[in-house]
């Protein structure tokens, strides 16, 4: 896919001579005389670069730079003469990423400019690769929920908003029903599956709005913002549904199904990070006790 790139100048002649040699070197060109027509074409045009003169009637170069700088994620190169009064330092510092004295040979516009694409195609990759890094320091590798560090992170900005607003808030707990002898019997590599498909199927029964975690080896949370208790146990019953209807064939010829049980509570008024949680898990163990696959709430 050619790049993009967007021309301002009210110098017709160099104008249309820069648009001609960019379209020959095979760019996508769209060219504006002043700035108020670029800012119009920016609009609905992408351009990976702005090449912008500084001397312009109305809107100069360095003050399109800045708009630009402010509202779109484009790299702006600047023109200029020898004889004018601007420098590399002002270009710069109101945002731009290169500056060229006219005249310029074209091929060094050109080398100038897949520098610039060059380098903002690393920048792109280096700030990918950052929020992945990011992602990977709040995410659970095998099951693609979040993992307790951002559990414990997210639950804390969630009963601050209820100690604020008021906002109902609801937290599910939910434990795989004897976990451990299906990995001593199956292999953990089969019980690794079936954490997977836990992740998957919480994630299937959420809005967007809430958030699933792996809390610890077979346990999950789930954090149900805006959500009064009568719900959160309608969504944890869809979950336990869900899990006791999936199949897993651990070995040839062998299907089997595995069931959890959930404790559900509401935040009250007064209660702190660990009150909250400890009661949500009281309520779990009492769905342990009583039997399992079952949904039990808080008192």
């Amino acid at each position: 896919m050619a790049h993009a790139i967007l021309i301002v100048d009210d110098d017709i002649a160099i104008k249309e001579s820069v648009e001609e040699f960019l379209t020959l070197m095979t760019y996508e060109v769209k060219s504006a005389e002043n700035a108020f027509q670029a800012i119009e074409i920016l609009k609905t045009f992408q351009p990976d670069i702005v090449l912008t003169d500084i001397m312009m009637q109305g809107m100069d170069g360095l003050e399109l730079t800045r708009l630009i700088r402010k509202q779109y994620d484009i790299d702006v190169m600047v023109m200029t003469g020898y004889s004018a009064d601007y420098s590399y330092e002002e270009a710069i510092n109101a945002g731009a990423s290169d500056f060229i004295f006219k005249p310029f040979r074209f091929e060094e516009l050109d080398l100038r400019i897949k520098r610039m694409l060059k380098e903002a195609a690393f920048k792109k990759e280096r700030n990918r690769l950052l929020e992945d890094m990011k992602q990977l320091a709040i995410t659970d590798g095998l099951t693609g929920l979040f993992n307790s560090r951002q559990f414990f992170h997210q639950i804390k900005q969630e009963i601050k908003r209820f100690q604020r607003y008021s906002r109902d808030l609801s937290l599910l707990l939910l434990d795989i029903d004897f976990f451990k002898k299906y990995n001593d019997t199956w292999g953990h590599m089969e019980g690794d599956k079936v954490l997977m498909s836990m992740g998957r199927i919480i994630s299937s029964c959420l809005r967007s709005m809430d958030s699933a975690y792996r809390y610890g080896g077979e346990e999950f949370a789930v954090l149900l913002p805006e959500t009064e208790l009568k719900q959160a146990c309608l969504v944890g019953n869809r979950i336990r549904e869900n899990v006791q209807n999936a199949v897993f064939t651990p070995e040839n010829g062998v299907q089997v199904s595995v069931t959890i049980s959930i404790g559900a509570a509401q935040i009250v008024r007064g209660e702190d990070v660990t009150s909250f949680i400890k009661r949500t898990d009281k309520a779990l163990y009492l769905s342990k006790e009583n039997g399992r696959n079952q949904l039990t709430v808080a008192c």
